[in-house]
């Protein structure tokens, strides 16, 4: 639940269509099929070897989780006074890639999630996690046209804030943890 709450699929529906809403629906596909696989693998390296990759930088898990508790609880503050994420420049022919699949869906937050529950559950349990929140985030993705007709802009910002409640409350769970850990 952790992870579907920091992956957050439904309140990336805004900027999914704001992204993809010109274009047609193969390419839209091809988006989707970009994002899903980029943030799974990312998910998934990190996963596996998020420690190691960790220890090479010198990085401690506290330190990491201290410094993706505060970028979360960023990304939740801009969802709760914003409604969504705001970036610069210019969206390229990737935009599966960033900002949807880095840093949205498999951003700190995701990443600190997925080491603390290799560490707390396991590998075979990280990694299925991973595979039924990416699959449902996908799923969500190829069903945004419907469901942001059914919850239209307004519905679709109060899920996205509620949720960013929820993101800030991990955040701010994230740097204690790390804190206490130190």
């Amino acid at each position: 639940m952790s992870l579907f709450a920091v992956i957050n699929p439904i309140g990336t529906i805004p900027l999914f269509v704001s992204i993809t809403h010109k274009m047609q629906e193969k390419e839209r596909n091809s988006i989707v099929k970009t994002t899903v696989i980029t943030a799974g693998g990312l998910l998934m390296i990190f996963a596996i070897a998020g420690t190691q990759i960790l220890s090479i930088f010198g990085i401690t898990l506290s330190s990491f989780m201290i410094a993706g508790g505060i970028l979360l609880f960023v990304v939740s503050i801009e969802l709760l006074t914003h409604g969504g994420w705001r970036f610069g420049g210019t969206i390229s022919d990737e935009s599966g890639v960033v900002p949807l699949a880095f840093p949205l869906l498999a951003g700190p937050g995701a990443i600190t999630t997925v080491i603390l529950s290799f560490q707390t559950s396991g590998l075979m349990v990280t990694l299925l996690s991973i595979a039924i929140v990416i699959g449902i985030t996908c799923v969500i993705f190829f069903l945004t046209g419907s469901i942001y007709r059914i919850l239209g802009r307004r519905g679709s910002l109060i899920i996205t804030r509620i949720l960013a409640v929820l993101v800030a409350a991990i955040a701010v769970q994230y740097v204690v943890d790390g804190l206490k850990t130190m």
